[in-house]
């Protein structure tokens, strides 16, 4: 059967680059892994198939003759000598390089390695004034640290590691699975490429051992819940020397009982009498920075919305400053005395007989309800 075009193979176009053909045969090599596909001669096939284009492809010589002769310019190369052809190469080398970073290593041949310390995440709870004006806060972090006895070599005081016999020092083996090579991290070194033989009391030879640390992380102003800080280095230290990983620090803004808070705006719910929405007038309400005096026009309606300009959050990222939303709420009078409901029903009666039209929302819905009611 003729062989498939090899751009066709990796489902990439012809100008692909090497980053794009790395990430095609990355996914065509985790799909079709003979691992996943245990006794599948088909996708067996597919992963041979992938392995060839990509040899191919990224080598600028290959592929150059691929691209003016097709496969038959590469075979010629091949039985020419020149290149070492399909078979010559080591798929662990071209597996290495796709899959070093899921498999622990990275490319082979490499001695003592280091390895970078793990990123810690820490969740830090603030009140809305705190996230909206900044704040600086005291953390406590367990973490990996480096001993300090052994300075990270995980020996003892007067010995050093020696090179692991197993591994010559690479930290990693190799394993034949029939037609390729795997590398994985040496068992006896655990991928260290050392031996340490007399391990230092403190840290029994990990090198790292676990403290807790106190940190002080300046939160900048405007933060909202999902949004995280970064301290480089602040994670758990490396091993064999590797750089240490880092702290993000996740922010929680917590429920506050008086304002909700939505991007750079707030809003709250403003209790209004019943005269003040009738007659007008003004009233206090609440802002971050102190009350402020609001002005309620006369015959307001319970629900209306008034907004103050500047009176939200300023973005973390600059911007302008976002606005507060009060809505009102018109209360009904409570604990009436008889003299009191005497006059309010004095009131009610008056406003039905005069003629005139007092609650425009109630004449509106009840005409609605006429037409529905008409029209089934």
């Amino acid at each position: 059967m003729a062989k498939r075009d090899y751009y066709e193979v990796l489902g990439v176009a012809r100008n692909a680059g090497e980053a794009e053909l790395k990430k095609a045969y990355r996914r065509l090599a985790m799909k079709y892994h003979p691992d996943r596909n245990p006794g599948d001669a088909a996708a067996e096939e597919h992963f041979k198939e992938a392995k060839e284009a990509y040899e191919v492809l990224t080598d600028p010589q290959k592929r150059s003759l691929y691209d003016q002769h097709g496969h038959d310019g590469v075979e010629a190369m091949r039985q020419g000598g020149g290149g070492g052809g399909f078979g010559g190469a080591d798929f662990g080398d071209i597996f290495g390089e796709v899959f070093g970073d899921i498999f622990g290593g990275g490319r082979r041949g490499g001695r003592n390695q280091v390895f970078r310390g793990a990123d810690l995440r820490y969740e830090l709870e603030l009140e809305l004034p705190q996230a909206v004006f900044g704040h600086t806060s005291e953390i406590e972090i367990p973490r990996l640290m480096e001993c300090e006895t052994c300075r990270g070599s995980g020996a003892a005081k007067g010995s050093t590691p020696v090179t692991c016999d197993t591994c010559g020092g690479s930290g990693q083996m190799r394993i034949q699975q029939g037609f390729f090579q795997l590398q994985q991290p040496c068992t006896r070194c655990r991928g260290t490429g050392r031996i340490i033989s007399n391990p230092c009391d403190t840290c029994l030879g990990q090198g790292r051992v676990r403290r807790t640390r106190k940190l002080s992380v300046k939160v900048p102003a405007g933060v909202s819940t999902g949004d995280r800080i970064r301290l480089g280095g602040e994670g758990e230290a490396g091993r064999n020397g590797g750089p240490a990983g880092d702290l993000y620090v996740e922010i929680n803004v917590k429920p506050h009982p008086i304002f909700e808070r939505e991007g750079d705006d707030l809003s709250c719910e403003v209790p209004l009498s019943f005269a003040t929405a009738v007659l007008g007038g003004a009233v206090n309400v609440p802002t971050l920075e102190g009350e402020v005096s609001l002005k309620i026009p006369a015959e307001t309606q319970s629900g209306r919305v008034f907004r103050l300009r500047g009176k939200g959050v300023k973005p973390v990222r600059g911007g302008t400053q976002g606005d507060l939303y009060c809505r009102v709420m018109v209360e009904t009078p409570v604990n009436l005395s008889a003299e009191q409901r005497d006059l309010l029903q004095k009131f009610d009666d008056s406003l039905r007989h005069d003629g005139r039209s007092h609650s425009p929302r109630e004449q509106g819905f009840f005409e609605g309800v006429k037409r529905f009611f008409a029209g089934l």
